[in-house]
C-alpha cells in the first residue's frame, strides 16, 4: 500500500519534483514511516519552490482521478477463499459506513419482539425434563457410557443459562419482578449469580468487539503478553488448550468482586450472591449426604463443566475469527460490531433445542429484546434485507481450529498475531493443537 501512495504522489508532481529520490518500503518500513519522509522531503521541495515562484510564469494544473485498489476483503473470491480456510460458510463483505444499527433494525418485522407466554413456560419445560432426564441418565448409566449422560446433562443446563439470559435481557416476560425471579432461580444450578451477570452482559451488548471494553472476550494485549513469563504461559494455555473452558475464569474474575459495580448496583450484587452461596451451603451439602463425594461429582460438577464448555465455546465462536476485528472506541461502529462482526453457527439440531436456539446470534446482538423463540425469524429477515453482510458457519473442527490457533494477541492491521509467531519456544501448546485438532470443515 506505501508503495502505491509513493507512485500516486509522483504522478502530481511536475519534471522537478519527480527527481525527489525513491525509497523502497522494507520489511520495518510501515506506510505511515514512508508518509513522514515523504512529507519531509516534500516540505523541502516546497520551500525551493516558493524561493523561486517569483521569476517563473505560473501554470495551471490539472488533477487526475487516480484510483485506489479495493480491500482484498472486498473481493467475492478472496472472501470465498477465506471462508473455506478458516471453516466458515460465508464471510460476510464489509458493511459501508453510513448504515446504522437503527437502519437494520427497522428491517427486522415487528412480530418478532413480541414476547410470548406459552413459549416462553414452553422453553423452562424443555430444559427442566431434558435437565431431571440428564440425571436419570447419569444415575442408571455404566460407567463407559457416562461421558455421553454427561454431555447430555451440560447441554440441558445451558438451557437453563439461556432462560436467565433472556430475563436479563427482558424477553422473557413483562412482568419484570417475575423475569428477576426466573431468572436468578434459573441460574442457581450454575451457582452464577444472576445481577452481577445482567450488569456486565449488558456492557458486552453496548460496547460488543471494542477493544479493552467488552467484557466477554477480547484479544490478548501485547503488552499483557510481554507482562511476565508466569503470566504468558497461562495466557497460552488459557487462549489455547483449555480456552473451552476458560469462562470459569471469567466467571470468577468478574461476578464476584463488588469493587466491579457501581454504588447503584451493588445492593442487587449482594442479593444474587447470597442466592448463589445459599445454594451452595445448602444444595452442595445435601447431594453428598445422599450421593456422596463421588454423586457431587457425577451429577453437579460433571455437567457444570459441559456447560462451561457450551458458554465458551458458543461465546467464542459468536465473536472471534482472524477477520473480525475489535475496534478501539474512537474507530468502533455499532452496526458493523453486531451485524458484520458477530458469527451465525449452526449446531447440531438437538445442542440447538436444548439450548433454545442462542446461536442464532446475530438477531440478538441487533436487538437483545428479541426473544430466543423468535430468533430464526429474526434471522431469516437479516438474510433476506443484509445477507450478503453476514458472517455464517456450521460448528466444524477447521472453524475452532482457526480459532484456538490463530486468534491470539491483538494486532491493529492484522487483528490476530498467534502466539507462536511472539514465542515460538513458549507455544509448545499451539503447535499441539495444530498436529492434533482435525482440520474437516
Amino acid at each position: 500500500m506505501a508503495s502505491r501512495i509513493a507512485d500516486s504522489m509522483l504522478l502530481f508532481m511536475g519534471p522537478h519534483q519527480r527527481s525527489i529520490p525513491s525509497y523502497r518500503v522494507g520489511p520495518h518500513c510501515s506506510p505511515g514511516m514512508l508518509c513522514l519522509k515523504l512529507e519531509s522531503i516534500l516540505g523541502k521541495e516546497i520551500k525551493h519552490r516558493k524561493c523561486s515562484i517569483s521569476t517563473k510564469r505560473s501554470k495551471i494544473v490539472q488533477a487526475v482521478a487516480i484510483p485506489v485498489a479495493p480491500s482484498p476483503i472486498d473481493s467475492a473470491e478472496y472472501r470465498k477463499q477465506l471462508a473455506e480456510s478458516y471453516g466458515f460458510e460465508q464471510i460476510g463483505e464489509p458493511l459501508p459506513e453510513n448504515v446504522t444499527l437503527r437502519d437494520v433494525i427497522d428491517t427486522i418485522p415487528k412480530k418478532v419482539f413480541e414476547i410470548d407466554d406459552v413459549k416462553a413456560w414452553k422453553s423452562v419445560l424443555i430444559s427442566a425434563t431434558s435437565y431431571a432426564l440428564g440425571l436419570f441418565m447419569i444415575s442408571k448409566a455404566p460407567w463407559y457410557l457416562l461421558p455421553l449422560a454427561w454431555a447430555w446433562t451440560g447441554t440441558a443446563v445451558t438451557g437453563f443459562f439461556v432462560i436467565g439470559h433472556d430475563c436479563a435481557h427482558k424477553s422473557f416476560s413483562r412482568n419484570k419482578l417475575l423475569e428477576d425471579i426466573v431468572g436468578t432461580l434459573a441460574f442457581l444450578p450454575l451457582i452464577y449469580p444472576y445481577e452481577p451477570w445482567r450488569f456486565k452482559h449488558d456492557r458486552h451488548h453496548a460496547k460488543t468487539n471494542m477493544l479493552s471494553e467488552d467484557t466477554a472476550w477480547h484479544p490478548v494485549l501485547k503488552e499483557e503478553f510481554d507482562s511476565s513469563p508466569t503470566l504468558r504461559k497461562a495466557i497460552i494455555y488459557g487462549y489455547g488448550p483449555i480456552r473451552p473452558w476458560m469462562s470459569i475464569a471469567h466467571w470468577l474474575i468478574w461476578h464476584f468482586d463488588l469493587n466491579k459495580y457501581r454504588p447503584n448496583e451493588i445492593k442487587r450484587v449482594k442479593i444474587s450472591l447470597a442466592c448463589v452461596f445459599a445454594f451452595m451451603a445448602i444444595g452442595w451439602p445435601l447431594i453428598i449426604y445422599k450421593t456422596g463425594v463421588m454423586g457431587w461429582i457425577k451429577f453437579w460438577l460433571m455437567p457444570w463443566l459441559g456447560y462451561h464448555f457450551w458458554m465458551s465455546t458458543f461465546t467464542m465462536v459468536h465473536h472471534t475469527a482472524p477477520h473480525i476485528p475489535f475496534k478501539s472506541s474512537d474507530e468502533w461502529n455499532a452496526a458493523q460490531a453486531q451485524l458484520n462482526g458477530t458469527v451465525h453457527c449452526d449446531y447440531p439440531r438437538w445442542i440447538e433445542i436444548l439450548c433454545h436456539y442462542i446461536n442464532v446470534h446475530i438477531p440478538h446482538h441487533i436487538s437483545p429484546r428479541i426473544p430466543s423463540y423468535n430468533l430464526r425469524a429474526a434471522h431469516q429477515s437479516l438474510q433476506e434485507n443484509w445477507g450478503k453482510y453476514l458472517n455464517e458457519a456450521r460448528w466444524n473442527w477447521r472453524l475452532m481450529k482457526t480459532i484456538l490457533t490463530m486468534c491470539h494477541v491483538y494486532n491493529k492491521e492484522q487483528n490476530y498475531v498467534a502466539f507462536d509467531n511472539l514465542a515460538p519456544e513458549e507455544s509448545q501448546p499451539i503447535v499441539f493443537l495444530r498436529k492434533v485438532m482435525p482440520d474437516y470443515a
